[in-house]
């Protein structure tokens, strides 16, 4: 999965996305979720320090910062660890 970072305004909700050495502008109000995870499929023991078993996931629609007509793109980002970074998880267009 590839990084992303999520730029947030003073609100918290998220403005701007880089991905790739793109940068996004999100284009409309993102959506976010938890969801329980299988960490037995990807490990022999629940990781160290981690209570729970659940994943942080955002659900953002941007468009290219170069390319402010373009349509919107859903990207759905995944929080790698307790407190980490942001992972693409998935991502389409809307005219898909």
């Amino acid at each position: 999965m590839e990084d992303v970072e999520v730029n947030t305004g003073s609100d918290g909700q998220p403005h701007s996305l880089d991905c790739g050495g793109v940068l996004w502008l999100v284009g409309a109000e993102s959506l976010r979720w938890f969801e329980r995870i299988n960490w037995w499929e990807t490990a022999r023991r629940m990781p160290r320090g981690v209570g729970r078993a659940d994943v942080e996931v955002l659900r953002v629609q941007a468009r290219p910062e170069r390319d402010p007509h373009s349509e919107l793109v859903t990207m759905e980002l995944v929080r790698s660890g307790v407190g980490g970074g942001w992972q693409l998880r998935h991502q389409t267009s809307l005219a898909a």
